[in-house]
């Protein structure tokens, strides 16, 4: 909706020039602004004017023109944002229709009767220079308050002070609700406690509204129900780096909410998202020099682990302490949603930060564009494993909590002593997401828990597995692709089932003696004897690497 500075109607029936005036319909909208005032000279006035006008006529077309037509120019004038309209009925008329004056109320749309012998250039001279005067006086008020807020910047104030300028010029609570960190910025102290909680409620649904349905980058302005009465409410959002930050809210509690009020908040909110902006920067310095160090320390080369050991005091971390690194990472379909990427990322590193802070944890936390790797730390070996155990289960948890769908996966790598060697637990959490889902761990993986695979994914193992492969299970692999047969499935099964037949062709829902006939078509192709314990060990351990090698 598009606002101007001006007067309302009501200061317009106070002047002289309206003394033999009066308000006859649409009382509800005495407050309505007048920015402007036109002439209805002709019956397509409605395609030249704006919103904020107070339009003058005569009643001549009100005659001419059928009482559809009439409810037709004041329907629309309404929807439009008109001021008003004041019209001189005499000599044409001696009174509107009520029907007129019913849909007038009904929207609040106010109509004046003009007296037949003020010509309209003595009222439209008046109003001007009334206008002219008050926005005269709103740019003088304006320009205090942008002085008013820079000074706020430069002596190192922020987003809460001003807010707090915010509320002293607009005298009415005000908030500001950041989308990262849902945090809620308030000055609500002059209202009730009723009022400042209906008032909180009303921020976090919309803020749930504006998550499920997308950012409004746009100023909206709308009417709300508080207890029982209604209240209009102005929001501005806080745009930085064409993202929307957050949003700067004022209810009209107290006095009612217009143009002046709406400059202030335009001000407002773009002070404060370079306020924003700086903070962003320094997160963004802050956790560079955090990702060089980590670089650093996980390194293979000494001189740079070692460079990055002589710099641990700086980050507050013990060289001699117990150390296990956490990787969370999104998954692959989450990364490759850009638009959606800085969003989530976002709240993840929130989460983590939230965590770290309400539970006391020594960590390093070093965001990328799609993971965050966490350096958790402590002097007690049992409570670093703890302390990784709950933040595990918490950001689980907290999974269900994003607004969307969210997909990310944690891996945690084993604890080790010395601040020198966290680079191997930070590539045991890496190898614990790319192969938790061997073991069934797909959104929680723990290197420890990988079994055999802890052996088999070492990289230097690779070209020697792939020959263990061939020369054990790949025949039966190829022998399913070309006769279209489920041998590897059913020898998947038979360990699964411990070996027992009978278990395992109830599994398959074959007949056991199918079943049997399979297993001797396996030992015929493999060359192998499942009766032979090496045998048996061997086709178990083949069907590991081929999970491994993705076969």
């Amino acid at each position: 909706m598009r606002r101007s500075n001006g007067i309302s109607i009501e200061d317009v029936m106070k002047m002289d020039c309206m003394k033999k005036c009066k308000l006859i319909a649409g009382f509800g909208g005495v407050r309505n602004t007048v920015s402007n005032v036109n002439i209805m000279a002709d019956p397509d006035i409605l395609n030249w004017v704006e919103a904020g006008e107070l339009l003058l006529t005569t009643a001549y077309s009100f005659k001419q023109d059928e009482i559809k037509e009439q409810k037709r120019l004041v329907s629309k004038s309404a929807e439009m944002g008109l001021a008003g309209i004041g019209i001189k009925l005499q000599p044409y008329l001696k009174k509107l229709h009520p029907e007129i004056i019913e849909l007038a109320n009904s929207k609040n749309f106010p109509i004046i009767e003009l007296h037949d012998s003020m010509p309209f250039s003595e009222i439209m001279t008046p109003i001007f220079q009334e206008i002219f005067n008050k926005q005269a006086s709103l740019l003088k008020r304006i320009e205090k308050i942008h002085e008013q807020l820079m000074n706020v910047m430069l002596e190192g104030g922020g987003i809460r002070e001003v807010l707090h300028v915010v509320s002293e010029n607009i005298q009415n609570p005000v908030l500001v609700i950041m989308m990262e960190t849902d945090e809620t910025l308030v000055e609500l102290e002059q209202v009730s406690d009723e009022i400042r909680r209906l008032l909180l409620e009303d921020a976090q649904r919309f803020l749930k509204q504006v998550k499920r349905k997308g950012a409004e980058n746009r100023f909206i302005e709308s009417v709300v129900s508080l207890q029982k009465k209604q209240i209009r409410r102005m929001i501005m959002p806080l745009l930085v780096k064409n993202q929307v930050a957050g949003y700067l809210m004022a209810w009209s509690i107290e006095t009612p909410l217009g143009g002046f009020d709406l400059s202030v908040l335009e001000s407002a909110s773009t002070t404060m998202a370079l306020e924003i902006l700086r903070q962003i920067s320094v997160r963004e310095v802050e956790n560079r020099y955090r990702a060089e160090f980590f670089e650093d320390l996980i390194s293979m080369d000494e001189k740079r682990k070692e460079k990055a050991l002589e710099k641990a005091g700086h980050f507050k971390l013990n060289r001699n302490d117990f150390y296990m690194v956490v990787v969370v990472q999104l998954g692959r379909s989450e990364a490759d949603l850009s638009e959606n990427l800085i969003q989530k990322m976002s709240w993840l590193t929130r989460e983590t930060e939230l965590f770290v802070r309400d539970h006391f944890v020594q960590t390093l936390l070093v965001g990328k564009t799609d993971s965050i790797n966490i350096l958790f730390s402590d002097s007690e070996e049992e409570t670093v494993r703890e302390l990784v155990d709950v933040f595990g289960l918490h950001m689980n948890q907290k999974k269900h909590e994003y607004p969307v769908e969210i997909d990310f996966r944690i891996g945690i790598g084993r604890y080790y002593k010395g601040l020198q060697n966290a680079g191997k637990s930070y590539v045991d959490a890496i190898r614990a997401i790319q192969h938790g889902p061997l073991v069934e761990e797909h959104d929680l993986a723990y290197f420890e828990q990988l079994g055999i695979y802890k052996i088999l994914c070492q990289p230097s193992l690779q070209a020697e597995l792939l020959k263990f492969y061939e020369g054990t299970i790949q025949p039966l692999v190829d022998y399913d692709e070309k006769k279209s047969t489920e041998l590897v499935r059913t020898l998947e099964c038979y360990y699964e089932q411990g070996g027992n037949l009978r278990k395992t062709a109830d599994s398959l829902f074959t007949h056991y003696n199918t079943t049997l006939y399979r297993m001797e078509s396996i030992q015929r192709i493999t060359g192998m004897k499942l009766s032979n314990h090496k045998d048996r060990l061997n086709l178990e351990v083949a069907l590991k690497i081929k999970k491994l090698l993705h076969k």
